[in-house]
């Protein structure tokens, strides 16, 4: 970053952002603000940088502080583990049960196709893979369903980052449930975990532009009606989840990767407000 002396931030920069008034670019704002998380001296010298051009914010914020303390309790809240401060910087607690709802699913596909084995319908559990991790993935960056979104997006690694994060974070929880219930039906992985892959791409990149939990759920619905519906009614796997269809899949899925890529700057703000 600019302005850097010995890994820490030049004054200037610390001044330009503590007075504002939009002189500093965008990247160098957040390229602070990432350094200022783990570098208590750079803290140190923006605190005293606002006592000396803003004395009046300095004052209320000791007046802040000095009424948390007197309200403060007496003892340190437990702090919780390792492992669950890492399940909560990867999937917020919002997101966990939309996580559980997809394992659920696929189940409860997996229930089914065991009850009708022997019969002609195809597989549930082949025809809801597709969708199944769109849950947990609407979940990923949308105001509605995280309470906790605002604060979120004002942090420095907000963005595409904590949005991949987060459905990764569902990828791998609907994969490996996804896997087995292949393995009791003998459903072949790469018809299930390809067309996986490319929906959940493909919300991303249409989540760019409408919102993920709105892309999700126009694909999710998509899916359902069209293929889900008439294949059960028709007893009959549609085409699209038949071998053949497979560079297919790995095609949208590579579009809908570049796609996302190249619109990754929209993904800086939260849905909810520009996009419900």
């Amino acid at each position: 970053m600019s302005g850097k002396t010995e890994r820490h931030c030049g004054q200037a920069v610390i001044s330009a952002y503590v007075t504002g008034g939009g002189t500093l670019p965008a990247g160098t704002e957040w390229a602070l603000e990432e350094h200022l998380e783990n570098c208590a001296l750079c803290r140190q010298r923006v605190a005293d940088e606002v006592s000396a051009h803003s004395p009046a914010v300095a004052t209320l914020l000791d007046g802040v502080w000095a009424e948390v303390d007197a309200k403060a309790v007496g003892r340190p809240a437990p702090a919780p583990s390792r492992w669950l401060r890492t399940v909560r910087r990867w999937a917020p607690p919002s997101q966990q049960p939309w996580l559980l709802m997809g394992v659920l699913v696929i189940l409860a596909a997996l229930g089914i196709d065991l009850l009708a084995k022997g019969g002609h319908a195809p597989s549930l559990v082949l025809l809801v893979s597709p969708v199944v991790p769109l849950l947990g993935v609407s979940a990923a960056w949308t105001r509605r369903l995280d309470p906790m979104g605002e604060l979120a997006v004002s942090t420095p690694r907000a963005g595409l980052p904590l949005v991949l994060r987060r459905t990764t974070v569902a990828l791998l929880v609907v994969i490996p449930v996804l896997a087995v219930a292949e393995g009791v039906t003998g459903v072949s992985p790469a018809l299930c975990l390809l067309p996986c892959l490319a929906f959940t791409v493909g919300a991303l990149a249409l989540g760019s532009v409408l919102g993920v939990r709105r892309a999700a759920t126009v694909l999710g619905t998509a899916w359902v009606f069209a293929v889900i519906v008439p294949s059960l009614l028709t007893a009959r796997l549609p085409l699209l989840l038949a071998p053949p269809s497979l560079p297919f899949w790995g095609l949208a899925a590579g579009v809908a990767a570049v796609a996302t890529a190249l619109r990754a700057r929209a993904f800086g703000t939260l849905p909810g407000a520009e996009l419900p």
